[in-house]
């Protein structure tokens, strides 16, 4: 299967992401929760990771999604999802009852009895009515409604539009709708090709065949992914051919237009561009205000707890995260994660360094040499002395505090930092940071030198 160029080897270095984790949502969080998750495979641009119940799995991905994603992809960046396998032997008789109900449903949603894919069913929680709509996205919006309302009213229907700007949110909605009278599939194009070459290996094409033409919805996702491989694309072709032919409607989305996609066959492109193709563009100013009180609304539901985001920031916020929702909707978990943890709404100027590696801000630009020079002089240490190997009580504390700020102020991960500290293992790294986050809490004058350091660092301002 991983000759398939679609795929690449796993390459991700799953210990050092969870201690990552565990730095940066606490130890409490690490053990109750990540530490029970794991890297299965690795795929182009998503990981499928495990966890032994589909509770630990609801979890995770309500509260932790965006800080695991966001990590995940300092390490590889065209990683821009992340799906969950449960692994059935540790779920519960009841768990496995409940989960074989929810899957049948009347036989309406339907997906490849296989544990890959059984997280691909389709999410209550993503329908037409929490879709924000804004001008940048509401032809597509209003053309993913009257498909759900009349089959085969555009067929198919392709719409396309970058990482996070609500493709598959639409699909889902697609999905959701038809299954109450419709029998649906939703697959992302990589499944697709994954479960070809399963069935081609286990001789078992027949069944493959019988199950994605035997239903009247099929929804697509990513399909810039099925390239390649010309069995492939002749197998999808026919199905496509298959369905249409018994007026099934399909509904395919990908990051460009048809004629764009590479690696796929012209008569694939062509069947595409017959139906309606439609884009989505970058959300408005006036949409990414309305996602975010949207966002700010939610949590207050969720947690029962009163958020007071001041406008300035939700300004700053709405100006300088214009690409993508999904950033925008992570940003608002960080600000509230830190006045959470702080118990205070954070300044313009602490919104900058917690929302560092969403912002093409001065943070992005600072120098792990810069953060060396100025604690070195801060501290009276010459920076030989920060970075020998020496243990010395005078030197260990200045070493751990350039750490600690590079950490925070730089996008650079745990080993890259390490080889800037005289190639210290990125375990020493970890150590550093967890230090000086536990002296900050107890000694106030750790925490006025750090503040001290960042204005320096970052504004070039004393004091």
């Amino acid at each position: 299967m991983h000759t398939n160029k679609s795929f690449d080897k796993i390459n991700l270095d799953w210990k050092l992401i969870q201690s990552e984790l565990k730095l940066k949502l606490g130890i409490e969080v690490y053990e109750s929760w990540i530490k029970k998750v794991a890297l299965h495979e690795e795929f182009n641009n998503y990981i499928l990771l495990t966890v032994p119940t589909r509770f630990i799995r609801d979890w995770i991905t309500s509260r932790y999604l965006d800080q695991i994603l966001q990590t995940i992809r300092k390490h590889k960046k065209q990683i821009v999802r992340i799906e969950f396998k449960i692994l059935e032997k540790k779920d519960t008789e009841s768990e496995k009852f409940d989960d074989l109900n929810q899957i049948k449903e009347s036989g309406k949603v339907s997906f490849i009895k296989d544990s890959h894919l059984q997280y691909s069913r389709i999410d209550p929680n993503k329908r037409f009515d929490n879709f924000l709509v804004g001008s940048s996205n509401k032809i597509a919006f209003e053309a993913s409604l009257k498909v759900s309302e009349n089959v085969s009213y555009y067929n198919p229907l392709y719409i396309y539009g970058g990482v996070g700007l609500g493709k598959t949110h639409l699909l889902n909605s697609i999905g959701y709708e038809m299954s109450k009278n419709k029998k649906v599939m939703f697959i992302s194009a990589e499944r697709f090709m994954y479960q070809f070459v399963k069935s081609i290996k286990s001789n078992e094409m027949v069944k493959f065949k019988e199950h994605f033409r035997n239903t009247d919805v099929l929804l697509i996702d990513d399909i810039q992914f099925m390239n390649g491989k010309e069995a492939m694309q002749e197998e999808f072709f026919h199905t496509f051919n298959a369905l249409l032919d018994k007026e099934s409607q399909i509904i395919v989305s990908a990051d460009r237009p048809p004629n764009n996609l590479s690696r796929i066959q012209e008569r694939i492109k062509s069947r595409f561009s017959g139906g309606l193709v439609i884009d989505i563009q970058k959300p408005e100013y006036e949409l990414r205000r309305k996602i975010i009180n949207h966002r700010i609304n939610e949590l207050i539901t969720l947690h029962a707890y009163e958020v007071n985001i001041t406008d300035e920031i939700q300004d700053f916020i709405s100006n300088e995260i214009n690409s993508n929702v999904r950033e925008l909707v992570g940003a608002i978990n960080r600000i509230i994660s830190f006045s959470r943890i702080y118990n205070k709404i954070p300044s313009l100027s602490e919104t900058k360094i917690i929302l560092k590696d969403l912002l093409n801000l001065t943070e992005n630009n600072v120098k792990i040499d810069t953060i060396q020079t100025i604690v070195c002089k801060f501290f009276k240490i010459s920076k030989n002395e920060m970075l020998s190997s020496r243990r010395s009580r005078y030197l260990v504390r200045p070493r751990q505090t350039a750490i600690y700020l590079t950490k925070i102020l730089t996008t650079k991960s745990l080993p890259e930092i390490g080889r800037e500290f005289s190639n210290r293992d990125h375990t020493t790294i970890i150590h550093s940071v967890k230090t000086i986050e536990r002296l900050k809490e107890k000694n106030p004058d750790m925490n006025d030198n750090i503040n001290k350091l960042k204005n320096i660092i970052l504004y070039n301002k004393e004091g």
